[in-house]
C-alpha cells in the first residue's frame, strides 16, 4: 500500500551491506580477525559501529528528508483545508492542528444541531 504523502521510494535501489568491507583499513586486520572481533563485540557496539559509516549516515539522512519533506507536505494539505482570514496567513505546525481540531468540532456541531 502506498501513501499519498510519501513519494516511490524503491529499496532496491540501495545497497544495504552497511560497513562490510573486505579490507579492514587502518588497523591491519584480516578477515577472520575482523570477523572474530565483532563477534566479542555486543549487539549494541556492532550497531553503533555498523551505523558509524558514511553509507548508512548518507541513507539515513536521505531517508530523514524524505520523511520531513512527507510531514511538510501533509501539514501542507491540511492548511489548505481550513478556512482562515487572511487565507495566506503563515500558520505554525500547532496552530495549524489547533485550527483543524476546532474546525472538526464545529462542523460536527452542525452536523448536531441540524
Amino acid at each position: 500500500m502506498t501513501s499519498p504523502f510519501l513519494p516511490p521510494f524503491d529499496l532496491a535501489d540501495h545497497d544495504f551491506n552497511f560497513g562490510s568491507s573486505s579490507t579492514s583499513g587502518s588497523q591491519g586486520l584480516s578477515d577472520s580477525d575482523e570477523e572474530r572481533e565483532l563477534r566479542k563485540l555486543t549487539k549494541a557496539e556492532r550497531r553503533k559501529r555498523r551505523r558509524a559509516t558514511p553509507k548508512y549516515r548518507n541513507l539515513h539522512a536521505t531517508r530523514e528528508r524524505v520523511r520531513v519533506e512527507s510531514f511538510n507536505n501533509a501539514f501542507a494539505a491540511l492548511r489548505a483545508l481550513l478556512p482562515t482570514l487572511p487565507v495566506e496567513k503563515k500558520l505554525s505546525k500547532i496552530e495549524i492542528l489547533r485550527i483543524s481540531i476546532a474546525y472538526i468540532r464545529y462542523l460536527d456541531h452542525i452536523l448536531t444541531v441540524y
